[in-house]
């Protein structure tokens, strides 16, 4: 495509399924070979099943998903493709936190916590879950607004008190990534 005008396209890309060595290497090379930049991902393994979500800019939705499609034919991958707006680079809203959640696992933790959050202000920008025995552990980060961690400090604590689990509230690292 030398010399024309190439549109280029924010892509939200997911690729789920049972783990395997090589999937990270394989989804990344046929993004490669299509000229899409990764700019965002995160992907993990939960309980022996992958999952990854990217951002990248490139070609056309539809092109990756083609590309994409040999990866999925045996049924192993679950890959989909979707152009999203960029948001452009906002300066973060809030104030960076880290809440750490600890205890015998129970339904509704994660709901419960994360209400008292974003019923202050809060957004989570990241969370994660794990479940060892009974013990159950949630982390997430959060910004916050200006000044308002002392009060949402309380309100996690009066809500994991009601939950039977304990919970932490720290600034952030900001030197870190």
């Amino acid at each position: 495509m030398t010399g024309q005008n190439v549109r280029m396209n924010e892509l939200a890309i997911t690729v789920i399924g049972r783990d395997r060595p090589g999937i990270v290497a394989d989804v990344a090379e046929v993004l490669a070979r299509l000229g899409a930049n990764l700019t965002d991902s995160t992907m993990t393994r939960l309980r022996g099943h992958f999952a990854m979500t990217l951002i990248c800019v490139g070609p056309a939705a539809a092109d990756v998903e083609a590309a994409l499609a040999p990866l999925a034919a045996e049924g192993q991958l679950l890959a989909t493709v979707r152009a999203v707006t960029p948001d452009g680079q906002a300066a973060p809203a809030g104030e960076p936190y880290v809440m750490a959640v600890h205890g015998a696992d129970r339904m509704g933790i994660v709901a419960a916590m994360t209400r008292v959050l974003t019923d202050a202000g809060g957004n989570v920008t990241d969370l994660s879950t794990r479940l060892t025995g009974s013990l159950y552990v949630v982390v997430a980060e959060v910004d916050l607004p200006p000044g308002s961690a002392d009060e949402v400090a309380g309100r996690l604590a009066r809500t994991a008190a009601e939950l039977g689990v304990g919970v932490s509230l720290r600034p952030a690292d900001t030197d870190l990534l």
